[in-house]
């Protein structure tokens, strides 16, 4: 026990047993250099008479015997020395004391066969083995301060954050299974990365250059196919993903029971694009149809709107939008309900306008606000609630797009067991705005179509989601699961997705989904999933020092098993997260924080044989701009024949608006 009175007592013994060692080593020298010690005249009768007691047993019969046994004696005293700690003192400064001690104790004595004066000898073995003795002492001393068991030189605390991973494959037929390696304490190990619920969601996060496409959602892209999915993909940089969904459909036709194709849409090469209605009128039922519809275009054409949601002149221009979209679908059963023909119905003069849309009674409620600002005048308000409408939707007028808005080479019901389809669409960076607004009405109209019950499993792909804006995105995620539809988000960052669909709903993407994987991210997002990853205990030491003594403790906390500074470190190719499981597979080990395993020998192989996306067919600009002025006259003639029937028919005419036979309001006195 470490009492005042114990430690008291073992100093004693110590220090008796350090004087024993000295007291053998100077009777050693007393007997073994007598003729100096008598010439010194420093002997007498009773030192004579003590050493031939000690001769007598046997402790001097050998030279080297009670210097041994002196040596012992310092060693015993030794083991009880509690010097003060200091992180200094190291082990090779203690052996090169104890060594160099060690070697002049016991050679010392070869000086003795040297043919000088006796007493000459005698001092100089005398002080070279006192000196080889105080050696052996102070390196003896200086293992007692040595801190045995020292710091851990880590760092950056690498190994200490490191945490068990799920070893096995677990594989069944939804998942995507990466191949991975992690480090656990000093060893490494491989691993798997197992999505097997994707219908839960999976978000996939990176700063540019982080690996998102080329170890993780090109793997989602083949693994999905190689197991039957219906496949959509948002490419924007197209044609880096489409490649990819093409040349593995073409290996995987046999996965599909169905008569499986595969489409693109593409508005930069029209040889290699398919043509597909978004309004196609067979999908839409109602109004409501219409009005998201409305909602998506003018969202993605104006990204501020998003945030404004409920305002009066965010609102309105999608009233008068769902208004000319529902009188195309309800005109001729929808045989001119395209947004191209849209696009040209909304630059109408507002008599022409008005005066038409008055023949649909289910519309009525939408326009009548309109109308009658118009009547009364009221101009800028009407321009306030429509011009907005009107500037951003006149920027899709293109040839281009019309051209491919306005064909029906397939359906967007992707899913179907009869027909799957494996539908690309492709943006262009330079060109987002206007693009990513005509892609957000068409994943808009695909997601209402295959979200529904008794359908293929499919997978819908979103490279750099931010760029479009897809209504109801938490709520596809959240109830298409049951509908068997995984659904993959590529984003850079959290800020990214808060800047372009606000907090409130980047917060809640973030928060539903299921499935994490994310690469090198900074600031917010790091932290978000630094904190959903969560703890796990960490060996922590401690050092203190005194002047009286030097202590270490040692203790266990729960610390970030991913701290948001590593995930802001990580190299291409690692990633951190987390996976969903369901109840027909538990995974014990869901988080992770690994490097993705790539064969890029073999990758690299397989991209040399691709085929390039086929030309589907021939065009030259003179078709495209006969279609885009068809488009034109068709909307006019729609326009010049209801007018004119109206005109010709008494029960309607009185609904023909000339605003200069209306009579305004008197204005105010």
């Amino acid at each position: 026990m470490q009492t005042g009175e114990n430690e008291q007592a073992l100093r004693k013994i110590t220090d008796m047993t350090r004087m024993m060692a000295i007291a053998l080593l100077s009777l050693h020298f007393y007997y073994y250099l007598y003729a100096a010690f008598h010439e010194w005249k420093l002997t007498s009768t009773f030192s004579d008479r003590l050493i031939n007691n000690i001769i007598q047993t046997g402790l001097y019969s050998n030279f080297q015997k009670s210097k041994l046994i002196a040596l012992a004696f310092l060693f015993i005293s030794l083991l009880s020395v509690k010097g003060r700690k200091d992180e200094k003192q190291t082990y090779k400064a203690a052996f090169a004391y104890l060594i160099s001690g060690l070697l002049a104790y016991f050679i010392s004595c070869l000086l003795l066969l040297i043919k000088w004066p006796f007493t000459t000898l005698a001092i100089i073995y005398i002080t070279l083995t006192s000196l080889g003795f105080m050696l052996v002492l102070s390196g003896g001393t200086m293992l007692s301060k040595i801190i045995k068991d020292s710091l851990e030189n880590d760092i950056f605390n690498s190994e200490n954050e490191t945490f068990p991973q799920e070893d096995r494959l677990l594989e069944n037929e939804y998942s995507v299974n990466l191949p991975a390696r992690y480090r656990l304490k000093n060893k490494v190990r491989d691993s798997w990365i197992n999505i097997i619920n994707p219908f839960r969601g999976l978000l996939v996060l990176g700063t540019p250059g982080a690996g998102k496409s080329y170890f993780v959602i090109r793997h989602v892209i083949t693994q999905h196919i190689k197991k039957g999915f219906a496949i959509f993909t948002y490419d924007f940089k197209f044609p880096d993903l489409s490649v990819i969904v093409y040349n593995t459909w073409l290996k995987n036709k046999d996965k599909y029971k169905g008569r499986s194709a595969c489409y693109f849409i593409n508005f930069d090469d029209l040889t290699r694009s398919h043509r597909c209605n978004p309004l196609e009128p067979s999908g839409m039922l109602d109004i409501t149809d219409a009005t998201e519809s409305a909602r998506t275009i003018l969202m993605g054409l104006n990204r501020e709107w998003i945030k404004k949601q409920g305002d009066f002149f965010v609102e309105s221009p999608i009233n008068f939008l769902s208004a000319i979209i529902w009188f195309l679908r309800k005109y001729e059963d929808g045989a001119y309900c395209t947004l191209p023909h849209v696009i040209e119905f909304m630059q109408l003069d507002y008599d022409s306008l008005f005066t038409v849309l008055g023949l649909e009674k289910e519309i009525e409620v939408l326009i009548n606000p309109f109308v009658n600002a118009y009547l009364n005048d009221v101009m800028e308000q009407l321009e306030g609630q429509i011009a907005s409408a009107k500037v951003a939707m006149a920027r899709l007028s293109s040839p281009q797009l019309y051209y491919v808005l306005s064909g029906m080479d397939f359906t967007l019901d992707i899913n179907n067991p009869d027909e799957p389809k494996l539908v690309c669409m492709g943006n262009n960076p330079q060109k987002i705005q206007i693009y990513g607004a005509v892609l957000s009405l068409y994943v808009n109209r695909l997601v209402k179509l295959v979200n529904q019950k008794g359908k293929l499993k499919s997978s819908l792909i979103f490279d750099e989601f931010p760029t479009i804006y897809l209504n109801g995105i938490d709520s596809l995620i959240a109830t298409a699961r049951s509908n068997k539809v995984a659904t993959t988000l590529g984003i850079q960052d959290v800020s990214q997705l808060r800047k372009d669909y606000g907090r409130e709903q980047a917060d809640v993407i973030m928060g539903i989904v299921g499935n994490i994987v994310s690469g090198q991210v900074t600031g917010d997002t790091a932290k978000q999933l630094s904190e959903r990853i969560g703890k796990i205990m960490q060996d922590r030491q401690s050092l203190s020092i005194n002047r009286q003594d030097t202590s270490i403790s040692k203790s266990k906390q729960l610390e970030a098993a991913v701290p948001a500074s590593k995930i802001a470190a990580l190299s291409s190719g690692e990633f951190v997260g987390m996976v969903a499981d369901d109840p027909n597979n538990k995974i014990a080990l869901k988080a992770f924080h690994c490097e993705i395993l790539n064969d890029h020998s073999a990758l690299k192989a397989e991209e040399n044989s691709y085929k390039p996306i086929p030309v589907l067919r021939q065009i030259d600009n003179a078709m495209v701009q006969r279609n885009y002025l068809q488009i034109k006259q068709e909307v006019q003639d729609i326009v010049d024949s209801e007018i004119a029937r109206m005109n010709n028919d008494p029960a309607l005419s009185h609904l023909v608006i000339q605003k200069s036979k209306a009579n305004p309001l008197p204005p105010e006195s």
